[in-house]
């Protein structure tokens, strides 16, 4: 099990490489990425995170409980902070298992709660 807090970009073989793969027949990743919105203020042309509280020590939980709920071999989540322009990876959760459902499963659930991280502030910048 693996938390990575980082102002750097997400890089796809490198988290792979991450993903304990010997006692699992599969594998899931999801990446969240910055898309562009529209609103009556123009077009979304970046997003600013920022850490508001211990990002880290809300990922490991999150991380733990995906564990405990779930018969997975290996956890990474990956959370991107700084500013991310349009089409940039914002975060990463990925999973292995023995077995698909409980990999799905897990990573539908820790996406869920990446989205509603308390330790993550986000301003929208629209062009």
């Amino acid at each position: 099990m693996a938390v990575t807090v980082t102002l750097d970009p997400i890089d796809p073989t490198a988290a792979y490489d991450q993903i304990a793969k010997t006692s699992a027949g599969s594998v899931v990743f999801h990446y969240a990425v910055v898309k562009e919105q529209r609103d009556s203020t123009g077009v979304t042309t970046r997003i600013d995170y920022a850490a508001a509280g211990d990002t880290e020590a809300e990922l490991a939980e999150i991380a733990a409980e995906l564990t405990g709920k779930w018969k997975l071999a290996d956890v990474l989540l990956v959370r991107r902070l700084g500013c991310l322009g349009v089409g940039d990876i914002i975060s990463l959760v990925a999973a292995s298992s023995p077995n698909s459902e409980d990999v799905f499963a897990a990573c539908r659930h820790g996406i869920s709660c990446l989205k509603k991280m308390k330790t993550i502030a986000k301003k929208e910048v629209y062009g």
